[in-house]
């Protein structure tokens, strides 16, 4: 779970930017928070990813991700958002487990420095990433950049940058507002003609 407001703002931005993009894909499930057991009759055997993708598996509500009714498909993607109480042997159980059970892409971004860590899956074994700016998910398709404090620097495969619910409400609300505009200056530019004699519904 989240530990501070940063950290739930970055894992709620990434689920709701990824539901986004694979809005019309009715076979890719994207979860935040969700327990992932990956072996049957193992319940102590198991991660929560903050946000993890699953490709050919459909969209719909979960308790938890039990793998071996999933057509025992694995989630291809997972982003670890980093807190201060993170201590080095959970991130090393963390990438051990999903190294083992065939986690592809593994992304931790860390909100503190504004930096992100990326892992591809060749073979095996999960390899580090040399460098995240100018990366491209080849699941995903969406293209890490330069992130700062108010940016995690992701950019959607239709080029829109990664907004949070608030920066989508501020668009939503600027864009009201010049509507309105546009048609209050549009009911005077009528009115005015009509003063002037002229019908504009005739123009």
């Amino acid at each position: 779970m989240a530990e501070n407001t940063k950290q739930f703002e970055c894992i709620t931005t990434l689920k709701g930017n990824l539901d986004r993009i694979f809005l019309h894909d009715p076979n890719v499930f994207v979860a935040g928070d969700l327990f992932w057991y990956p072996v049957e009759g193992r319940p102590d055997i198991r991660q929560a990813p903050d946000v993890m993708v699953v490709f050919g598996r459909p969209k719909g509500h979960r308790r938890c991700y039990l793998q071996w009714q999933e057509e025992n498909i694995p989630p291809q993607v997972v982003f670890e958002i980093a807190s201060p109480s993170n201590r080095p042997e959970e991130w090393e159980q963390k990438f051990l487990f999903y190294e083992e059970y065939g986690v592809e892409e593994y992304y931790i971004y860390d909100p503190e420095t504004s930096r992100w860590q990326g892992w591809i899956r060749r073979d095996s074994k999960l390899t580090p990433i040399h460098s995240m700016v100018g990366w491209v998910s080849p699941r995903l398709g969406v293209r890490f950049g330069e992130a700062n404090s108010t940016n995690m620097g992701l950019t959607a495969p239709d080029d829109t940058p990664f907004l949070s619910f608030t920066e989508l409400a501020q668009m939503a609300f600027q864009e009201r507002l010049a509507r309105e505009e546009a048609e209050q200056h549009a009911r005077r530019l009528a009115q005015r003609l009509r003063e002037l004699g002229v019908n504009p519904d005739e123009l």
